[in-house]
């Protein structure tokens, strides 16, 4: 449905822009973690909205974020208890 792309095209952007936002030592910590890739697809999506490949966008939202997924809480958890 297009509210569901709509809405995983905005969260995509938001995951991005924190990525963008993000300091550089804990990147750094993490090099497994494809932070450009991350923020270079909030880029793909916000300056090419109407042009979005959905299958691509879709294939991040099966394969990646899943495996992705555990390894940022993890950081996070790693943060959290500096």
């Amino acid at each position: 449905s297009l509210s569901l792309q709509d809405m995983i095209i905005r969260r995509i952007e938001i995951i991005g822009e924190a990525v963008k936002n993000l300091p550089d030592d804990p990147k750094k910590g993490h090099p497994e973690i494809p932070w450009r890739d991350i923020a270079g697809l909030r880029d793909v999506v916000v300056h090419q909205y109407f042009g979005l490949d959905l299958e691509l966008i879709w294939d991040v939202v099966k394969k990646d974020i899943p495996q992705l997924k555990p390894r940022i809480l993890s950081m996070r958890d790693e943060l959290r208890d500096r």
